[in-house]
């Protein structure tokens, strides 16, 4: 009986070693239809451990494969964690035998503020005992839902926590991206920018006759391919134009000159299925990609100020700040004060006044003739004082305030010290000012005091409608015209509805700049059903103030 049993367990364990072995062949002929022989599993894991790079994060999922050193006689395509990364290794990237470890992991808190993720986060790291030559490797990353808005394969650069653009082309029918590496190891994920189409419709007009497209997303000069997803066919075009406009038309993609059109379909079909992939994407004045810095992407916007504050009006929270109480120059800042004061005197805003070129002298005790932002007006001219405070608190100008503060009614030097004593009184403890205009580096605040006053100043509907006027056109008794522009471009480019700027809901402003200030700008804006103070001090250039302006606005709704 003993023998018996034992030939029947031999029997059992030698088929049981048969089938195995049959399984691996079977697996090993897979290996080698799809070209990935010479990989082997080592581990495959959904053990949380922590990831090699230097900044930690949990590991979800782990994939890793070896290779041997004549494994790779011809290209290998990879995929890898569910199928939903891929890596294309071509024939001459590697000569010798190695590793490639590749991870799934968990979200970490420096994702892009202005782009959406919409893929899993994914590491991976190939090494080898010979060179690797990066340049025949490309990442393929699915993402997890449609979207049809332009997209790029980012990665994370450790040294700056920013992400870096990679040179992508979009599959939407596949739902992934392609990108081009530089690296044999990296984190990365894919991002898409909201609000730019690159799947949808385009339709033709008949304008220059040529290979152009007109397009509300890319600027002029930026090339382009269009492709037709009906039939496949795709022509190569040159932005010459804006448009369609996205409120008519919100899946229109681009219009598409005649002869462009023709190469993807006859005029009779009107409108077309396409996608567009960018070619060539130029930047705009300030260095930008779509609106994204070109060298990268942190988790908050970028800042040359030296100090910003951003505050809900209705609760007085602070939901971000950079050295929000450094106190700092606030140059012409100081005329929002100055105009509070003045309304508090309950002037008649339709007298009608006596410009003195005395009013101008003040001025120069801080800058010299030419240097001073003034309305041009003569010795004697007569001029309502609606206009001046216009002129004042639209173009900043200097010579206003100054007459302002003459027919106020009261001294110059009460005036200035009402203006400190509205300061304290709205707990602005660290604002002191020396003269009514912002001309005098010694008028001080910080952004933290400057957004508590406009957040107080700005009750008034009068100042917040005088401060976002676009422009402002009036005459003196004498019939002398004068058109005042206001200084925050931000304010004056959305009154222009052929420059298609973006739109913010500004409702209240002032800028200033002085040598010692630098750029100063502060913002009111309504995101959601609040109203948030903005206020910027020292940026280094003008251009750099109003669009880290228009990044914070923007940037307002990942913080609440």
């Amino acid at each position: 009986m003993k023998k018996k049993n034992f030939k029947r367990i031999f029997t059992i364990l030698f088929l049981l070693f048969f089938v195995n072995l049959t399984l691996v062949n079977n697996a090993l002929a897979e290996d080698l239809a799809n070209g990935t022989y010479g990989f082997y599993f080592g581990t495959s894991t959904t053990t949380p451990v922590v990831s090699s790079f230097v900044n930690q994060v949990e590991v979800l999922n782990q994939e890793k494969f070896s290779w041997g050193a004549s494994d790779f006689s011809s290209s290998h395509s990879l995929k890898t964690l569910g199928n939903k990364f891929g890596l294309e290794i071509s024939e001459g990237c590697l000569t010798g035998p190695g590793e490639l470890v590749v991870s799934e992991i968990k979200e970490f808190g420096n994702l892009p503020w202005s782009l959406q993720k919409i893929s899993d986060i994914f590491e991976f790291s190939l090494t080898s005992t010979s060179s690797i030559d990066s340049q025949f490797l490309s990442v393929s990353v699915y993402y997890n839902q449609a979207d049809n808005y332009f997209k790029q394969v980012y990665y994370f650069d450790e040294a700056t926590a920013t992400w870096k653009a990679l040179p992508t082309t979009d599959y939407p029918a596949e739902q992934k991206v392609v990108a081009s590496l530089k690296q044999t190891s990296a984190r990365l994920a894919v991002f898409s920018k909201k609000g730019v189409l690159t799947v949808g419709k385009a339709s033709w007009y008949k304008y220059r006759g040529g290979l152009f497209a007109a397009s509300p997303d890319f600027p002029r000069g930026s090339k382009l391919r269009v492709t037709n997803l009906d039939n496949g066919k795709s022509v190569e075009v040159t932005v010459n134009d804006w448009g369609p406009e996205r409120d008519k038309h919100p899946d229109r993609v681009v219009d598409l000159d005649k002869e462009a059109f023709t190469a993807l379909a006859p005029t009779s079909a009107g409108v077309i299925n396409v996608m567009v992939s960018p070619l060539e994407i130029l930047p705009d004045a300030n260095g930008r990609v779509l609106g994204v810095k070109s060298e990268a992407v942190g988790s908050s916007p970028k800042l040359s100020a030296r100090s910003v504050v951003i505050m809900n009006e209705t609760t007085g929270e602070v939901i971000f700040d950079k050295n929000g109480i450094a106190k700092a120059p606030l140059a012409s800042l100081t005329k929002i004060v100055a105009m509070k004061v003045f309304l508090d005197l309950e002037p008649n805003l339709e007298q009608v006044v006596s410009y003195k070129t005395q009013d101008e002298k003040y001025n120069y005790l801080y800058c010299k003739p030419g240097e001073s932002a003034k309305v041009k007006l003569k010795n004697g001219e007569k001029i309502k004082i609606e206009d001046l405070f216009y002129s004042a608190l639209v173009g900043s100008a200097n010579n206003a305030v100054e007459s302002l503060v003459r027919v106020s009614g009261i001294s110059r030097d009460e005036f200035v010290e009402r203006m400190n004593s509205q300061a304290r009184s709205w707990n602005a403890r660290d604002t002191h000012f020396i003269e009514p205009t912002g001309l005098s580096s010694s008028n001080t605040s910080s952004a933290y005091d400057y957004a508590v006053i406009m957040k107080e100043a700005l009750k008034n509907d009068y100042i917040s409608k005088v401060s976002i006027t676009p422009s402002y056109t009036f005459k003196t008794v004498s019939g002398s015209k004068h058109t005042i522009k206001n200084t925050n471009k931000l304010v004056l480019d959305q009154s222009v509805p052929s420059l298609k700027a973006e739109k913010f809901a500004i409702n209240g402003s002032k800028t200033g700049y002085l040598v010692e200030a630098g750029y100063c700008l502060a913002t009111r804006v309504k995101s959601g059903i609040d109203n948030f103070i903005i206020v910027s001090m020292g940026a280094t250039t003008r251009a750099k103030s109003f669009n880290e302006m228009a990044d914070l606005i923007k940037y307002i709704g990942n913080l609440i």
